[in-house]
């Protein structure tokens, strides 16, 4: 669910428009950001109230390249090129722009949505080492061990000899 409804959103927006209210005190009626009330504003100016509804969007990395490419070309900020698309979340765009500019146009058409798959029934896959290095690492492992048993040990002994020069005095 949405975290401002639609109710909500259409009431701010005509405050903004028909009362004149200012985009900050709107925003602080609402309790959000006065970037997200800019932004209902002018989705509200350019397709009325329905612009002002939910929409889930499935893009294609064709239409994902041609929003890009028009913001691009005309020079406009992420939160514009959202109205214009009728993109819900701005983010949805910069993370677009970050993938066109990070990992080429090509990016865009793969489908990197969800958590990515598991293998060998849950379990992440473990690097393989070299024989020689796996050897290594439990021979310093058992060594530690050892080491750490034998400060445990020194310890239980002073405590036990403070103890004891403790109890004779």
């Amino acid at each position: 669910m949405a975290k401002y409804s639609y109710e909500q959103r259409v009431e701010t927006v005509l405050n903004v428009t028909e009362k004149h209210m200012s985009l900050q005190a709107a925003a602080d009626i609402l309790g959000t950001a006065r970037s997200h009330v800019g932004r209902w504003v002018r989705c509200y100016e350019m397709y009325g109230v329905e612009g002002l509804l939910l929409k889930k969007g499935n893009y294609t990395g064709e239409f994902k390249n041609s929003v890009i490419k028009y913001m691009h070309t005309h020079h406009i900020s992420i939160n514009e090129t959202a109205v214009i698309f009728g993109i819900p979340n701005d983010t949805t765009v910069g993370i677009w722009e970050r993938i066109y500019y990070e990992e080429g146009r090509e990016a865009l058409f793969r489908d990197n949505r969800g958590r990515k798959k598991m293998t060998n029934e849950g379990k992440p896959k473990k690097p393989k080492l070299d024989k020689k290095v796996e050897e290594d690492l439990i021979a310093e492992i058992q060594r530690l061990r050892m080491e750490n048993a034998y400060l445990k040990k020194l310890n239980a002994l002073v405590q036990e000899r403070i103890q004891r020069e403790n109890g004779k005095k």
